[in-house]
């Protein structure tokens, strides 16, 4: 306890009496009475302030790598008699290292720094973690080990795909040991990571081995591995049929709607193929049969396959929660249906030890100071066109009008030649990420000329500005990796409508953005910006399939959980 907390405890002990050792010892006695109620009350105090926080920040220095959580400073500085500044202290632990059991425990710390350390700096999820989920990520963990790579079923799995001739046709027919899930990169960052979420919880759901498949260099150390004991890297140099899959479209024979329009999946009498490709892409829809991936008929053809590879630039993820055969399954994994990628996002994707110093770095000499940080993220599209003018216009109208961002000072300051200014009353720190630089220049000159009314200084901030996309380059997808990872570190976002790169910030940090809704004739529409019903990215290419029809179908209206996106015309999303 320090003099300043034990020396207003002492305040409230009667003084000792003058006189007679019986009144001396009551004196004692009612001394230490009250010394260790005060004691009890300031700690339990200190407890509820520590860990009633909302965020965990860095204790002492803004630069400093121990941390205490937000509530816990106010009693530090008060009992230390410390002002504007935070005072040493000792580090609290933190809580909730696991994310309420959704991380294995079983890592090296050291192995992917990112992996227990990312949940420090953002806000304590809202969003519990069921313990089926948790139950589910334990019981694949188990699967991933023993039919990974490396693994004797994994040799006997890959023998088998290489030579089914070699196979007699009761063993073709039977259930295979292992079955896997190959998911391979397409388009940008921020598309590779939805669909990857979404591969993911597909191999879930169906007990299939997920493999990351990268026949290139962009994507080399991004991602730590995220299932203990294994590897979900696709080996290089093994020359299975599949390998040349980025070539892959819609007129693949081995697809599934192929496959479906000869009438040959699901057909007990006949064995399964020894892999089938699944069409993803945004032109699936065209093919009649691709759409029925979403099909109970779909799922039939593949269950007894051993090898489903897949293509995907969409967040397909909403899409199973229309399969009948998965509903119960998804209800116990997510009671709330608005945080399937917020769970399933923090599990599976850790920046790599390289990204994460990165982010670490940039935070701590940016970001750690402020007492509330605000996203932006800016992206403009060729079909949704609008001036650097009026987008700025609606970004400062969205955080002006939603009181996201202080409003400029109106008058002059009184202060006189001489008189120190006034120290902020909060620092508000604003990070800008976006291809081009304009916007954060714009704002930081802004706040540079007027000042922010209220007393509060406002710093503005932009990691990069790369120009254009690159997705195919090692060091570009780095940045943008970190660049999402600081994004989702903030109390509030501004994100561009339709934007897979705002979806990842946002969801990560389990935050409804605040959405710039898409230009209207090239103009600011009105609103400018909405606050979004959920924190669920959208599905951008939803089947609209009927499956007992054969048909064309509203998704949007077919179960409870799935609703139109505000952001993007057709697409669809997760709501509670």
């Amino acid at each position: 306890m320090s003099p300043r907390v034990r020396m207003a405890a002492t305040r409230w002990l009667p003084s000792s009496p003058a006189h007679g050792k019986t009144k001396s010892r009551r004196s004692s006695a009612v001394r230490r009475t009250l010394l260790v109620i005060a004691v009890s009350v300031t700690a339990v105090l200190l407890v509820a302030v520590v860990y009633g926080g909302a965020r965990w920040t860095l204790s002492a220095g803004c630069g400093d790598t121990s941390w205490v959580s937000a509530g816990a400073r106010v009693v530090f500085n008060a009992v230390s008699g410390q002002q504007g500044a935070d005072p040493v202290a000792t580090a609290v632990e933190p809580p909730n290292r696991l994310l309420g059991g959704l991380l294995s425990p079983d890592f090296d710390d050291s192995s992917c720094l990112s992996r227990y350390r990312s949940g420090l700096y953002r806000r304590q999820s809202l969003h519990v973690v069921s313990s089926h989920l948790v139950a589910s990520l334990r019981r694949y963990e188990s699967i991933h080990r023993r039919c990974g790579p490396g693994t004797s079923a994994y040799e006997r799995a890959v023998a088998r795909l290489r030579s089914p001739s070699n196979t007699s046709d009761a063993a073709a027919a039977a259930p295979s040991e292992c079955r896997y899930l190959v998911w391979t990169p397409l388009e940008g960052l921020g598309n590779r990571m939805l669909t990857l979420t979404s591969a993911f919880l597909y191999a879930l759901l169906t007990d299939r081995v997920l493999l990351f498949h990268h026949p290139g260099d962009d994507l080399k150390d991004l991602f730590c591995e995220p299932f203990p004991g294994s590897t979900w890297t696709l080996p290089e140099g093994d020359h299975l049929p599949f390998s040349g899959m980025q070539g892959f479209n819609a007129r693949t024979r081995e697809s599934l709607g192929n496959v479906l329009r000869r009438g040959e999946g699901g057909a007990r009498d006949h064995p399964p193929p020894p892999w089938m490709y699944v069409h993803l892409r945004h032109d699936y829809t065209r093919n009649a049969n691709d759409p029925r991936f979403f099909c109970d008929d779909g799922q039939d053809a593949l269950r007894r396959v051993g090898w489903v590879v897949l293509l995907s630039d969409n967040y397909f993820l909403p899409g199973l929660f229309l399969l009948p055969r998965f509903e119960r399954e998804l209800s116990r994994m997510f009671p709330r249906g608005d945080a399937a990628f917020h769970h399933l996002g923090r599990y599976l994707l850790h920046p790599s030890n390289t990204v994460w110093g990165m982010v670490t770095r940039y935070h701590s000499s940016y970001l750690s100071c402020a007492e509330e940080r605000v996203g932006i993220q800016v992206r403009s599209f060729y079909w949704a066109r609008i001036s650097t003018d009026e987008l700025y216009n609606q970004i400062m109208s969205c955080a002006h009008g939603e009181n996201i961002l202080p409003r400029l000072q109106q008058e002059p300051s009184n202060a006189t030649a001489g008189e120190l200014p006034q120290p902020a009353t909060r620092r508000k720190s604003v990070l800008v990420v976006s291809l081009h630089g304009e916007y954060s220049e714009r704002i930081k000159d802004l706040y540079y000329q007027h000042g922010a009314a209220g007393g509060e200084a406002v710093s503005v901030f932009q990691p990069t500005h790369l120009d254009r996309q690159r997705s195919g380059e090692q060091l570009h997808n780095q940045k943008a990796l970190a660049e999402m990872m600081l994004l989702s570190f903030s109390d509030v976002v501004i994100t561009s409508a339709a934007s897979t790169f705002g979806y990842v910030g946002h969801g990560l940090a389990g935050l409804r953005p605040w959405v710039l809704m898409s230009p209207v004739d090239k103009k600011v529409p009105d609103p400018p910006c909405r606050l979004a019903a959920t924190i669920e990215p959208c599905f951008h290419i939803p089947p609209h399939y009927d499956c007992k029809t054969r048909a064309k179908g509203d998704t949007g209206k077919m179960v409870r959980h799935v609703r139109p996106c505000e952001d993007f015309e057709n697409g669809v999303q997760l709501v509670e």
